[in-house]
């Protein structure tokens, strides 16, 4: 067994799609997945592209985007190791419902159509996985369209804030590295808009900004906000 597949069994390992596979099956799968590297900035498919693979992020952040008919992009999700995407294309047979770009330098394990609809005859408990991943996928979109319908711009914000901030000893209550844009495109707001609401927080002691960084200081007042 080489190191490529032993690398794509940990992958397949680490995502919540087919942990549940036996050994053997994580082996079989692994044997038939590729790797491939996309450097940042890089496109991995662009909206109505043939649904051909489904990916595996071993390494790096992937964003999934559309764009409207007016050009302006919408950012609808951001993907990190041991995540998977690409697989609505490739089980319905019809075109890419979304653009995906590599953020950062990124290494993923590519499994072909062909392949994966051969494995899922075989087994059973990997269509019940797939199901629960897309009814997983079906109920985020669910709620993101209810909070453009009901909450505000701040309690969308915070949202957003809350779900992205990574903490650290330094900073308890975690550091968002998205640009003011970045994050306008994700809730359905403008950039101009989203500088006036943090700045807001940051006069009041919620958030702190400081060389591209968001700092939540005040996670329960943002949790407040998120609720209001």
């Amino acid at each position: 067994m080489d190191a490529g597949i032993e690398d794509a069994v940990r992958l397949l390992k680490s995502s919540a799609l087919f942990r549940d596979l036996d050994e053997d099956g994580l082996r079989e799968l692994a044997a038939r997945a590729a790797w491939r590297r996309y450097p940042a900035g890089q496109a991995i498919f662009h909206m109505g592209d043939p649904g051909e693979s489904m990916m595996g992020i071993a390494s790096g952040t992937v964003r999934i985007a559309r764009t409207t008919a007016q050009g302006d992009e919408i950012i609808l999700a951001d993907f990190a190791p041991g995540d998977v995407f690409g697989e609505i294309a490739l089980l319905d047979g019809q075109g890419r419902s979304a653009n995906a770009m590599a953020i950062t330098n990124c290494t993923l394990l590519v499994l072909s159509r062909g392949d994966l609809l051969v494995f899922l005859g075989n087994k059973p408990k990997l269509a019940a996985s797939i199901i629960r991943l897309l009814c997983g996928k079906l109920r985020t979109a669910d709620d993101r369209s209810a909070d453009l319908v009901f909450l505000s711009l701040g309690g969308r914000l915070a949202k957003a804030l809350l779900a992205r901030a990574v903490g650290s000893p330094a900073f308890p209550g975690g550091r968002v590295s998205l640009s003011q844009s970045e994050l306008a495109t994700m809730i359905g707001a403008t950039r101009p808009n989203v500088n006036r609401q943090l700045k807001g927080w940051e006069r009041e002691g919620i958030v702190a900004m400081n060389r591209g960084w968001i700092t939540v200081v005040d996670r329960e007042a943002l949790k407040a906000e998120a609720l209001a």
